[in-house]
């Protein structure tokens, strides 16, 4: 299947936005969005370790590269993809094959860091953001997102035995509340880094981090309730929701990253110290 194709199946939100993106940039943003989604896969459907582990060895150039990670390397050498950060991907969702019950917040971003701020990072390579402080911004995006996935998907994680909301945090309703909560602050601070990304990149990203910070709202609206199943953003608000991000796009101003938000992952690579 075309990497495009990946996309448009599995990642509708990201979808719609790549089209704002110049045709090089959706090309590499696609195949990074197909990789990941393999990696995914292999955890979620098959459980599959040996397949991963075979993943690093070709990552590492150890072994021959099936297709695949032939183009991710062939990224690396033309865009200055993270090895580093696709090795980091790997070791999040290989954790997942085991038992998921996260005790606190400090596990719980680590956790997100690792599925989802190693995206961040890696898509700066993809748009061409040369700035090393818009790093913290990037991985704090991908937080934001995947904190998002984990409130907007606990009943099916539940299903298949996995806890992401942290104990500490107590039930259900009272735990997603205060997640999407801590999402926003991490939305907030991606948000003042959008302007060391090339405009038209930069458009993109900001109607997708919209979007998906609208499941959240959704979610909210309706109690903050996940186990009443699966909140869905419609065409039309995904349509509202990027087209105010747009307007609002040029105001988005640059502010210092808080560090704060990097407090339990200072030790990893693109965040703050």
């Amino acid at each position: 299947m075309k990497d495009i194709e990946v996309l448009a199946r599995n990642g509708r939100s990201f979808y719609l936005a790549s089209f704002l993106l110049p045709a090089n940039r959706r090309q590499d943003a696609a195949l990074l969005y197909h990789f990941c989604r393999v990696v995914d896969d292999l955890a979620d459907d098959q459980q599959d370790r040996e397949s991963l582990r075979a993943l690093r060895a070709e990552l590492r150039r150890e072994q021959p590269p099936r297709v695949l990670v032939a183009r991710v390397l062939d990224l690396n050498e033309r865009r200055g993809l993270s090895i580093e950060a696709l090795l980091h991907l790997i070791d999040g969702v290989e954790s997942d094959l085991d038992q998921v019950a996260m005790q606190d917040d400090a596990e719980l971003l680590r956790y997100c860091y690792r599925v989802a701020g190693t995206v961040g990072l890696m898509m700066c390579s993809v748009l061409g953001v040369e700035d090393r402080d818009a790093l913290p911004h990037a991985v704090d995006l991908g937080v934001a997102m995947q904190l998002t996935n984990i409130c907007r998907d606990v009943r099916e994680d539940q299903e298949s035995g996995r806890r992401y909301l942290p104990a500490t945090r107590g039930p259900t309703k009272p735990a997603v509340a205060g997640l999407l909560e801590l999402a926003d602050s991490y939305y907030t601070s991606a948000r003042s880094g959008f302007s060391d990304i090339p405009w038209r990149s930069r458009a993109a990203i900001a109607v997708a981090a919209a979007v998906y910070r609208q499941i959240g709202r959704r979610l909210l609206r309706k109690g903050g309730d996940p186990m009443r199943g699966r909140t869905v953003v419609p065409f039309w608000e995904k349509l509202l929701v990027g087209t105010w991000a747009l307007i609002c796009l040029p105001f988005a101003r640059r502010e210092d990253h808080c560090r704060e938000l990097h407090l339990h992952l200072s030790d990893l690579p693109g965040c703050s110290m």
